[in-house]
């Protein structure tokens, strides 16, 4: 067994070209799946399609989330897919097993007002301070995920051209345009960056703490906290909040959903479908303010 899932580590690796997170997750959830079997007397390479809906049931009956029973679920699917091209079983049980139905919750968005608000509650006489307003702006301004900001290099802002590299999830590649707004941000940021003591190593990553090193998803946590704290923001909002705003807005304003796909780099369009949505929500209100047959209504 541990040749088979040094194995799948592998392909999900090198063929998959999945995060070391998603590995991890996987790995594990895979070792719940052969335990639940182990200790049920099941032979993962003859488990039914039944086998697995039980399993399913197993973790609701623990209290595993919907969300997290789906991940699981994932895990458990592309190890078999894996099986299923090593020739260790000979047909994959899962292909019918569905996933757990997902509630869709709205993501909160702020107006643009409110991110500006956000950014102008930032203390600029601090040695932070321009470092936590070039976050605001290019988390808002290029849709970014926290941990694709904290791993965002120097080396890969393209200044002229106005857009950034970024490394998603499964270290793949995207290209997203970049705001004026927030190359100026960064270029104020830089003068005081150029004064800390920064580690050599880790030069080349753009935010950095003021102890030279690179910046923690806790830290963007806090400052988004704090900054929203002092705007007298009521939503509780988070490094999302300003992705969601960036696609809800992109929206709004007209854009194609498959370009916002592209710009968020979701692997799926079915993934963005949630900003329509939101979207339909702001239809309804414009509907209610503007149209001439509800304004008799007020």
């Amino acid at each position: 067994m541990k040749k088979i899932l040094d194995g799948f580590r592998a392909y999900l690796l090198l063929e998959r070209s999945l995060s070391d997170n998603t590995l991890k997750s996987y790995n594990f959830d895979v070792q719940k799946l052969l335990t639940y079997f182990s200790e049920r007397n099941i032979d993962y390479k003859e488990a039914k399609l039944s086998d697995f809906q039980s399993f399913l049931v197993f973790l609701n009956d623990l209290g595993i989330s919907a969300t997290s029973q789906a991940r699981i679920i994932s895990g458990v699917k592309s190890f078999y897919t894996y099986l299923l091209s090593e020739d260790i079983i000979n047909d994959d049980p899962t292909q019918l097993l569905e996933m757990p139905k997902l509630s869709r919750h709205l993501p909160s968005v702020l107006s643009v007002e409110e991110i500006d608000l956000l950014k102008s509650t930032i203390d600029l006489s601090k040695p932070d301070g321009n470092r936590n307003r070039a976050i605001i702006e290019t988390l808002y301004s290029c849709g970014l995920r926290v941990s694709e900001l904290i791993n965002l290099k120097i080396s890969n802002i393209y200044t002229e051209e106005k857009f950034i590299q970024v490394f998603g999830k499964g270290s793949k590649q995207r290209l997203v345009p970049i705001s004026e707004t927030a190359l100026k941000e960064i270029f104020q940021y830089m003068l005081d960056r150029n004064l800390w003591d920064i580690k050599p190593e880790e030069g080349d990553f753009l935010f950095l703490n003021q102890r030279g090193s690179h910046l923690s998803r806790q830290a963007v946590f806090d400052i988004i906290k704090k900054a929203a704290l002092n705007a007298g923001i009521k939503t509780v909002i988070s490094p999302h909040t300003l992705r969601h705003s960036f696609a809800t807005h992109l929206l709004e304003g007209g854009a194609d959903l498959r370009v916002i796909q592209e710009l968020l780099g979701h692997e799926s369009i079915l993934t963005t479908e949630i900003y329509t949505h939101i979207d339909m929500t702001y239809l309804r209100d414009a509907i209610l303010s503007y149209h001439p047959r509800n304004k008799n209504n007020k």
